[in-house]
């Protein structure tokens, strides 16, 4: 693809600088004492919160869509049977029972036949390569799959912590429902059982939705062009009966407040016509200015990693200068970046 002019589809566009002391090592406890920067997306007014506080931002009707997903402990530390060499598996995507696409480390000393031990009751046999410069394994095992991986399997966290997560239920949400992810849909870890109870008290609508984060969507777009970057398919589900909820807060023009960018992209991937329509299925959505956003009306999302595809969608969302001075005004008053870091809250006071 021929080199652009247009700064929306430059990588380089969506850079900002960032001290690694910024980056979270640890969740903060409890959950909700993150800070929170709200941006006022009709008269560009920042002010700097506790997440708790988001409480005063919500309004009666308005609907509350959280991505109900939950992460798989998919990070697998074994040996190969025949040489004793450490092996790591990292699950990446279900094929069918027992085969499952996975990034290999090291993936080249991995051949067709061999076979990695993971514990006495797990282990799996190397099929071939597949489409995402990894390996298809098929898994080797009695009972559930599912039980042996929440005994030997490791949250796979992003490798910027470099810190060990004592408590595997700090990277899950309160209300994650549907194991599936390999990696947390953040934004929503900084809610607690009570603030989602006064959430509900105050007559905002709570639904979820459910969108399977892959890796692919966290990592940096390498291309200098995005449009060259290639977005890895993610399972999403929207129900009949959250789709009639979201449709009926839009004819009523009540707001709907995505929490996280995976529900964005799940709203999104199942509005396009302008109406949310109930479906499962897998989208590649890529959300960059000018995006149109169809459904969304305001966003509560982490700070996210220069030159992703997260920052991109944030920059269509609220505009590249007001992501873009949000994110300066963050490190300037030293908030706390990505998965285990702060919050901030994108918000019309009327639904669009």
């Amino acid at each position: 693809m021929e080199k652009t002019d247009n700064k929306y589809l430059l990588r380089s566009t969506y850079f900002y600088d960032l001290p690694e002391s910024l980056i979270a090592q640890t969740p903060m406890e409890p959950r909700d004492e993150s800070r929170l920067l709200c941006f006022d997306m009709d008269s560009s007014k920042i002010e700097h919160k506790i997440f708790r506080d988001i409480l005063d931002y919500l309004h009666s009707g308005d609907v509350l869509v959280l991505n109900s997903t939950r992460v798989l402990p998919c990070r697998l530390l074994g040996v190969k049977e025949k040489t004793g060499a450490k092996c790591e598996i990292f699950l990446i995507k279900r094929q069918s029972t027992h085969e499952w696409d996975c990034l290999a480390k090291p993936g080249k000393r991995l051949k067709v036949g061999d076979r990695v031990m993971f514990s006495e009751e797990l282990s799996c046999e190397i099929l071939g390569d597949n489409d995402i410069s990894g390996k298809r394994v098929r898994f080797i095992y009695e009972g559930v799959f599912e039980d042996i991986l929440n005994r030997v399997g490791l949250m796979p966290l992003p490798p910027y912590i470099k810190e060990k997560l004592e408590d595997g239920e700090r990277y899950q949400t309160v209300y994650s429902r549907e194991t599936g992810s390999s990696a947390a849909p953040t934004a929503g870890l900084h809610f607690t059982e009570e603030l989602l109870q006064k959430i509900r008290d105050k007559g905002v609508q709570i639904c979820y939705v459910l969108l399977h984060v892959g890796l692919g969507t966290f990592r940096p777009v390498k291309e200098d062009n995005i449009l060259e970057h290639d977005m890895h398919t993610e399972y999403f589900e929207v129900t009949s009966e959250v789709a009639e909820i979201i449709n009926k807060a839009k004819d009523e023009h009540r707001r709907v407040i995505c929490v996280g960018t995976t529900s964005v992209r799940t709203l999104e991937s199942a509005g396009q016509s302008g109406r949310v329509v109930a479906q499962k299925g897998e989208t590649r959505l890529f959300c960059y200015p000018p995006y149109d956003f169809k459904i969304v009306d305001c966003l509560i999302t982490n700070f996210h990693l220069p030159e992703s595809t997260l920052i991109m969608l944030v920059s269509a969302f609220a505009g590249l200068d007001n992501t873009m001075r949000v994110y300066r005004e963050a490190v300037r008053e030293k908030y706390r970046f990505f998965s285990f870091g702060d919050a901030c809250f994108f918000y019309r006071r009327e639904a669009k």
